[in-house]
């Protein structure tokens, strides 16, 4: 296979940003993910890549849930805070301020747009990502009209 062609061809999926939450009463992490998407209406489910080498995956493998909050258009800035470690202090988490979800407690960013919160039902372990599929079980919107940020509109790729 041409590596070239593998990576740009890979990186023509059309990707959102979302900042994915957990925790679990004690300790508490987010990181910006890319590689979700819907895979069900009946039940609600959706699948995700989680890092494995991140504090995010170590949380959503302890407990089996976790929260996804949507970038919208406009707010590059704040899926960038969460490519890096997180740092909570007070009611923020990577300096935005966040509340806890009514179901599995992980952090809402309320800057953002909308949110779900989700329970694991099966994960594939394969790779540098674990993927999860998990049922929506909780959802909000803070603004109706926001468009989310897609990742090309970014500069930014990941994938390939």
């Amino acid at each position: 296979m041409d590596a070239n062609a593998k990576k740009h061809t890979l990186r023509m999926l059309s990707y959102g940003l979302y900042v994915l939450t957990a925790t679990d009463g004690e300790q508490t992490a987010a990181a910006a993910v890319t590689w979700l998407a819907q895979a069900s209406l009946t039940p609600p489910l959706v699948m995700v890549g989680v890092k494995v080498d991140s504090n995010t995956h170590t949380l959503v493998e302890k407990t089996g849930k976790f929260a996804v909050n949507v970038v919208g258009e406009g707010q590059k800035e704040i899926a960038a805070a969460f490519f890096k470690p997180s740092h909570i202090e007070g009611d923020t988490i990577n300096g935005y301020r966040f509340e806890a979800g009514p179901q599995t407690r992980a952090p809402l960013l309320l800057d953002l747009p909308a949110w779900f919160e989700a329970q694991v039902t099966d994960t594939v372990k394969r790779g540098d990502h674990t993927v999860y599929v998990a049922e929506v079980i909780e959802a909000g919107v803070r603004d109706e009209v926001a468009r989310p940020l897609q990742l090309a509109d970014t500069g930014w790729s990941y994938g390939g």
